[in-house]
């Protein structure tokens, strides 16, 4: 049975428990999942191109919350298949509080194939080799983290709160564990200044990371954040839809991962929507990419979201 997340919106809205603190996000491969905040908010919520917790204070949800959330969705749709913890960083929650949740979980939903979960480098490198493995045999088995970019001054101006090299190290980590791997990339993080810095030093960063999946999004300025006010102060230049484009194609030209990743631009910012296998498919992947820009075939600016 495959239930898709509008779906799940229209029949959560009418469950009586269900405490849902909006807004709630997930990636693209999870709109088939059951979302379920376990975390409010982000622990970080510093990044400066981000507005997706400003509003929300982060706190962790009292377990007997959450089991009663699981259990009344469990009642309704028990052939779930897959669960997708929320809010932003749910992955910093101790180990023993998150073997609760996914033991409740997999009690809750007999069908539960798969659990994945956002998480930044600070969540999981506080997490012990056995602890990941004990969390992979619980089947949380997709780990999303938002590289942003591989060049440490891209990351220093965006506040990110991490280094590259302490995400490979996490990364490394969760693959050790056998869990899967989603790491993201921000098109245009540099501006004009350091887009060929950011592509280069991506590269090189997805490379030696070698996810199972590699995704990229492209940079969306929100009004009241700290990078779009530095816009206005004419302190950062945003790039083009072309020159994003344009560093994609850098960026993919020089990405060398040492086992095969899956590639996607299938979220919502991006301009052209793109699909293959790292390295087997780069050079059909590149032609592609390359006929978009010199044809123009972009996604127009309304049908562009966050």
């Amino acid at each position: 049975m495959t239930i898709t997340w509008r779906f799940w919106g229209l029949v959560l809205k009418g469950l009586k428990n269900m405490r849902y603190h909006e807004p709630v996000f997930r990636p693209p491969s999870e709109a088939e999942s059951f979302i379920l905040q376990v975390t409010y908010g982000c622990t970080h919520n510093k990044c400066t191109f981000c507005a997706m917790y400003r509003e929300k204070k982060f706190r962790v949800r009292p377990f007997e919350e959450v089991r009663e959330d699981i259990q009344e969705a469990a009642g309704l749709v028990p052939h779930t298949r897959r669960v997708f913890l929320a809010d932003g960083d749910a992955m910093v929650l101790k180990a023993s509080k998150l073997l609760q949740i996914l033991e409740a979980l997999d009690q809750a939903f007999p069908a539960l194939e798969r659990v994945g979960i956002y998480a930044d480098s600070k969540g999981i490198l506080s997490k012990s080799d056995d602890e990941l493995q004990s969390l992979r045999e619980r089947k949380l088995s997709m780990v999303y983290l938002g590289l942003e970019s591989g060049c440490d001054e891209v990351l220093q101006k965006l506040e990110k709160g991490a280094t590259a090299s302490e995400m490979t190290l996490a990364i490394h980590r969760v693959k050790k564990a056998r869990i899967q791997t989603s790491v993201i990339a921000l098109l245009g993080a540099g501006g004009r200044l350091l887009s060929q810095k950011h592509a280069k030093e991506t590269a090189r960063v997805v490379s030696e990371m070698s996810p199972d999946f590699f995704s990229a999004l492209t940079l969306t300025l929100v009004p009241g954040t700290p990078l779009a006010a530095a816009v206005e102060r004419g302190e950062f230049e945003p790039l083009s839809p072309g020159e994003a484009l344009t560093e994609l194609g850098q960026m993919l030209a020089q990405i060398s991962p040492a086992s095969s990743v899956t590639f996607r631009t299938n979220h919502a910012s991006n301009y052209v929507p793109l699909r293959g296998r790292l390295p087997e498919d780069k050079e059909e992947i590149l032609k592609t990419l390359q006929w978009a820009i010199e044809n123009h075939a972009l996604r127009p600016e309304w049908m562009r979201g966050l």
